[in-house]
């Protein structure tokens, strides 16, 4: 608890303590037949004795009404409660009755608010625990020994020690050591990230084990930690409509009810009177209060945003950032989800899967003089030649390389001409190579001295997890899943089938994505939305166009951050459907707490304007109501079995 909560609990117990012995008093003391010579009589005496608990928990709640009426926003929870309670204490002065409702007014009332108070309170620190990921401070070596400095003042380029059990603070690439990273709190993998030297490693990760040296990339306001930080601080800035709906319908229903209490208290006894019966103006005014205190919005104000909050929370501890409770709403209604391929459903990495040589070649020669020829290119297809050959390359046995834009590589290895290209390449040559080939992937071909020596199947791999993924999306009532691609058309409808996707379309430039989304946007129906998931860097325009744009395994990407609604922290495919599963959640519960809320209000209100509901009955449409809504809320939170 925090100090103003426990002030507030010291006030409810005092004031408890106080009512008690007041009651146990009235059992021996007759108030109202104490006269003593000129001084106050009992009823008086009682009276002040009641307004000790009565100011002891309303003392705040009467200066908030107050400094309201002052600032001319007179109509909201502290304006009711107050009026409710003191109109209570003026009928008990009045008429003799008992100032017990009264107190027990208010004082449930701080019960419910502190009950709130501290609900909240535990789910902002479940998320700020989750998300304690700002260092507090970075190590810098000099003259041999470590100084803590402030992560702001580290320029790019600088060289910080990180050792273990302490936070990498600024993002930036390892020069010395290797070590494991606990990644939790920002991609809610438990599983450590072994690292070494020449990775890349993003501030806001746990070294668990070896001290590592890192050249820092970025500034600590750009790096990864302070962008997260950015984005989960500013989400609630993002209201849904339902949210803005509960605004704005609290700030009609409370003059509403207000001026509906006082119809109530002043007209149907004027109408009795007028007509020769008993008025009793006391009766219908108590109605007006219990109709006051009923009428209190603070389960809807209250219960409604909590549960955006709980959801975003639970969302960040899944690894999911969600940057405001309205693309939280919307994704609940996501009917259509568009995948970019590359670096999304696929690794983006390029493997060879497949040697094919001729011409009594080897697989190793063949594979040999392809790396050896594209040694000093670093396309992902050279790169992937290189790794597979697995050998340092001698350097002196090649020469004259010549690289030739949209064919490939000519190049001299051991003395012999080797052409390491597409088929383009082949046919400038002269050579017959086949081209009706099976396998899926980029073929690159290889001849050495103008003889055909065979062929090499380079393809992305497909990410694991990732059919899983998008049989969860169809099992979770999604209407079509969708692959959107550059690649060539044989390779995309090779993946999409492996998947499962059953609508693809290739060899797509940026701006066909787009049009592809809009085409797809056009023939959805009015309630559901369409997700685009890409890695957030070369999809940003179509990531914008989409109702939701999801960044897929953007740890460490500032373009994914930026351009995307959502940013799933690692590259799990599987988190699409558990984001679009906690998003449902969370509306539920909010259809929950706004149906029971209205529900049991709109019940109590009848029964309290015909004379069946008493203040006790008050208390709970406006107290119990709101626990209750609150208690659902906190359910949000809760994300680890969707």
């Amino acid at each position: 608890m925090n100090r103003k909560q426990k002030k507030a609990l010291r006030n409810i117990i005092a004031a408890i303590i106080m009512l008690v012995i007041i009651k146990i008093s009235e059992r021996f003391i007759a108030y109202e037949e104490l006269i003593n010579n000129g001084f106050p009589t009992g009823r008086v005496i009682l009276f002040i004795l009641y307004m000790i608990p009565y100011l002891t928990v309303g003392y705040d709640i009467l200066k908030k009404a107050l400094k309201g009426i002052r600032n001319r926003q007179v109509f909201d929870e502290n304006f009711l409660m107050a009026v409710a309670t003191l109109g209570a204490i003026a009928v008990a002065l009045i008429y003799n009755g008992d100032y017990t409702e009264a107190v027990a007014v208010m004082l449930f009332y701080q019960i419910g608010e502190l009950f709130q108070s501290i609900a909240v309170g535990k789910s902002r620190k479940n998320i700020s625990d989750l998300m304690d990921i700002r260092p507090d401070y970075a190590n810098i070596e000099k003259d041999g020994t470590l100084i803590q400095t402030d992560p702001d003042e580290v320029s790019i380029g600088s060289i910080i020690v990180v050792r273990p059990g302490e936070k990498i603070p600024i993002d930036g690439v390892v020069i010395e050591g290797c070590s494991s990273l606990n990644t939790a709190a920002l991609t809610g993998e438990s599983v450590p990230l072994d690292v070494s030297e020449t990775d890349n490693v993003i501030s806001g990760c746990v070294n668990i084990s070896g001290v590592l040296k890192i050249q820092t990339t970025k500034e600590f306001g750009e790096s990864t930690a302070s962008k997260v930080l950015d984005l989960v601080e500013n989400a609630a800035s993002r209201k849904s409509k339902s949210e803005n709906f509960i605004s704005k319908f609290a700030k009609y229903y409370t003059p509403v009810v207000c001026y509906s209490a006082l119809a109530l208290a002043i007209l149907p006894p004027l109408i009795l009177m007028i007509s020769g019966r008993d008025a009793n103006f006391g009766q219908w005014i108590y109605r007006a209060l219990t109709f006051l205190v009923i009428s209190c919005p603070c389960a809807l104000v209250i219960s409604i945003p909590l549960s955006f909050f709980a959801g975003l929370g639970g969302a960040s501890e899944a690894g999911i950032l969600i940057k405001g409770s309205n693309y939280l709403e919307a994704l609940a209604s996501t009917g259509y989800v568009v995948f970019d391929k590359t670096g999304t459903l696929t690794k983006g990495v390029f493997e060879v899967c497949d040697i094919h040589p001729e011409n009594d070649i080897s697989k190793d020669e063949l594979i040999e003089y392809a790396a050896m020829a594209e040694m000093d290119s670093n396309h992902p297809i050279s790169i992937s030649l290189k790794k597979a050959y697995g050998k340092d390359i001698d350097r002196s046995r090649v020469s004259d390389i010549e690289e030739i834009s949209g064919h490939g590589i000519s190049a001299l290895v051991d003395k012999k001409k080797v052409l390491a290209g597409n088929i383009k390449l082949m046919r400038k040559y002269g050579l017959n190579v086949p081209e009706d080939l099976k396998e899926t992937g980029t073929v690159v071909y290889v001849a050495v001295e103008d003889r055909y020596a065979g062929y090499i199947i380079i393809s992305d791999v497909v990410k694991e997890g990732a059919k899983e993924a998008i049989s969860l999306l169809h099992s979770d009532g999604v209407t079509g899943t969708v692959m959107l691609t550059g690649d060539a058309d044989r390779v995309a409808k090779n993946v999409a089938t492996e998947l499962g996707i059953k609508e693809v379309y290739s060899e797509l430039l940026p701006a066909d994505k787009v049009t592809k989304v809009e085409e797809i946007l056009s023939k959805k129906n009015a309630a559901q939305k369409v997700a685009f998931v890409g890695d957030g860097i070369n999809d940003a325009p179509v990531l914008s166009r989409a109702d939701i744009g999801i960044a897929m395994g953007a740890l460490g990407s500032d373009a994914a951050i930026e351009a995307a609604d959502i940013v799933l922290m690692d590259d799990d495919p599987k988190k699409i459907s558990k984001a679009i599963r906690i998003a449902r959640k969370c509306m539920r519960i909010v259809y929950e707490n706004t149906i029971f809320a209205i529900g049991v209000k709109v019940l109590c209100l009848i029964l309290g304007a015909i004379g069946i509901a008493n203040m006790w009955v008050a208390i709970f449409a406006d107290v119990g109501v709101m626990v209750i809504a609150v208690i659902n809320a906190i359910r949000a939170l809760f994300v680890k079995k969707l």
